[in-house]
């Protein structure tokens, strides 16, 4: 029978573990929440980053009039996520009406690849970077 006996890990390496998670949580914090293009009615991909091999995470809105596909969207974000050592997964996607001179941006529709985001998660991500605007979402279509 093989039995295993568990040992403390030494003090240096679990130093060295939680250097290197604060590490990964620093970069993981450089990431901005959202991105989005100055004006129109574009496109948005809610995204899910993570620390790779990690717990770590936290959930991004990008969005764009540049892609005609929700999924063009995510092939720019997930290759720059993965330069910075990060991995990223589509939670959905929908699109956004931002209207810069009246400081309101609207949320909803739905990606035909990756389904309907959480638009109320992504609001929420949209009033911590637009804190003076008038925020709305909706689960319609149009």
């Amino acid at each position: 029978m093989l039995s295993v006996v568990a040992r403390p890990l030494s003090k240096a390496v679990t130093g060295a573990l939680s250097k290197a998670t604060v590490a990964m949580a620093d970069a993981l914090a450089k990431v901005p929440d959202v991105e989005i293009d100055p004006e129109g009615t574009y496109k948005y991909i809610l995204v899910r980053v993570k620390v790779k091999d990690g717990d770590v995470h936290k959930d991004i809105v990008r969005g764009t009039k540049n892609a005609e596909y929700h999924n063009h969207i995510f092939e720019k974000v997930s290759p720059a996520m993965e330069a910075l050592g990060m991995e990223c997964k589509c939670l959905g996607g929908g699109k956004i009406e931002h209207n810069s001179q009246e400081k309101k941006l609207r949320v909803f529709g739905e990606s035909t690849a990756f389904g309907k985001a959480d638009h109320s998660v992504s609001a929420e991500k949209l009033k911590s970077a637009f804190s003076d605007y008038e925020i709305t979402w909706s689960d319609d279509k149009k």
